[in-house]
């Protein structure tokens, strides 16, 4: 059989892929299974199955998997899962990887089960997250043994990740090379006297699918992850509510208290997860409909929120491992992809 690699690609690398790609899933290497399993299943409220002693699998929806728990040292997101709407969408977003020389790689067939589709390609991504593509994920019909009611996935795909970078706008062309994303809004926070400048990107109806905050005007980047936090959308408010309340009550770490958004309106909370980014469980944002989509206009937000979101202080000990952390990351050079941000490490 020929090599999707291997086959002219007859199309117009120039046609939109916007609209026809969709956050499928995440990818995360962590050492602290026992304690993954608890915080998913029973603090935030999602489906669990353990593949083997070494993997876990979490559902939100008829997907077999949203998020791919592995063991591994890192303790951090390791992949994102594109999951793209046909094959024509497919061999265009592989062209442009090929056009630029980006080098590319087909998953196992056992990599694919893992992840819960029928193939999979991949490719570098900014800061070191592995992008990955896919058109067909495996589906199950089997109840949802989980907490919550449901969480919002669909279209808008199954929620967000958020980075912090010192070369943003390179991040930005990364994705609008690869995926046509389309600016949405800036937001300006205050950091100690620093203003940290935050743009939020979308591929389809959600309101953003990346979101990179700014950190070359700070000393060091302060966050040892690859990701700053990842995102998913309960239901109902019920669901976000009750969610935040198990998390302290099991005794996982809280970062941020419940409160609203500035520019999406999204109410939300954020935990911080085993591995130590965060996760963002947040209820009804606002949706880009195609109405909203043709009279978007990018605007600039002062204050990441209108209310709430107050930080949880960390403890003591806490605090001592993200300032030496901070002072290792001073001197770790960013993952980039130059030829698809046009930027170089």
């Amino acid at each position: 059989m020929t090599s999707v690699l291997e086959r002219p690609f007859t199309g117009t690398l120039a046609a939109s892929v916007f609209g026809a790609v969709h956050l499928g899933y995440l990818v995360v290497e962590s050492q602290r299974l026992t304690a993954w399993h608890r915080f998913g299943a029973d603090a935030i409220g999602l489906h669990v199955d353990e593949l083997d002693a070494d993997t876990l699998r979490f559902r939100l929806d008829h997907h077999r998997c949203r998020f791919l728990v592995r063991r591994g040292p890192a303790e951090d997101l390791m992949a994102i899962g594109w999951q793209v709407d046909d094959h024509a969408t497919f061999e265009r977003i592989l062209a442009r990887l090929v056009e630029r020389g980006v080098p590319i790689a087909e998953g196992t067939a056992d990599e694919a089960r893992r992840r819960g589709v029928e193939q999979v390609w991949r490719f570098p991504g900014p800061k070191g997250i592995v992008q990955e593509i896919f058109t067909r994920p495996l589906t199950t019909d089997a109840p949802l043994r989980m907490i919550s009611s449901g969480f919002v996935t669909g279209e808008a795909g199954m929620g967000h990740v958020a980075i912090t970078s010192r070369d943003p706008l390179g991040i930005h062309r990364y994705y609008d090379a690869l995926l046509d994303s389309r600016l949405t809004d800036y937001i300006d926070e205050n950091v100690g006297g620093l203003t940290l400048k935050i743009r939020f990107l979308r591929v389809n109806e959600r309101h953003h699918s990346i979101a990179v905050a700014n950190v070359r005007g700070l000393p060091v980047d302060p966050i040892r992850t690859r990701a700053q936090h990842v995102n998913i959308q309960a239901a109902t408010l019920e669901d976000m509510l009750s969610a935040y309340q198990r998390v302290r009550d099991l005794g996982f770490r809280m970062a941020w208290s419940v409160g609203q958004h500035t520019n999406d309106k999204e109410l939300s909370f954020y935990c911080v997860t085993p591995s130590g980014f965060e996760l963002e469980v947040g209820w009804n944002p606002v949706v880009l409909t195609p109405e909203l989509e043709r009279a978007w206009q990018v605007a600039t937000y002062e204050g990441i929120s209108t209310w709430g979101h107050q930080p949880v202080h960390a403890g003591l000990l806490d605090r001592l491992g993200q300032l030496r952390q901070a002072a290792l990351n001073a001197r770790r050079p960013e993952i980039t992809v130059p030829q698809l941000s046009g930027a170089s490490a």
